[in-house]
């Protein structure tokens, strides 16, 4: 589902608060990341759909292959740590 060659995609909606938040942080981090809007893309909502057993979670991230669903901020940054993509 990945958009471009970014290690972090994030699936979210431009009116959604979480998501907004999550693309925020990820931009004062420094993190480069694809987003795509669930809103306009029917395959992606399904994968986000199935990655969070039928919900329609936001944001939904996939980070190298881990999927985040709705993380708070010191989750994302632990899970960026971990693929090696934040120090």
């Amino acid at each position: 589902m990945q958009q471009g060659n970014e290690r972090v995609v994030v699936y979210g909606a431009d009116w959604c608060g979480v998501t907004t938040g999550t693309l925020r942080h990820l931009d004062q981090i420094g993190v480069p990341y694809d987003y795509v809007d669930v809103d306009q893309d029917a395959a992606a909502s399904q994968w986000v759909k199935d990655q969070n057993k039928g919900k329609e979670l936001k944001p939904t991230l996939d980070i190298e292959g881990e999927v985040l669903s709705a993380p708070r901020d010191y989750m994302l940054d632990d899970a960026l740590k971990r693929h090696g993509i934040l120090a």
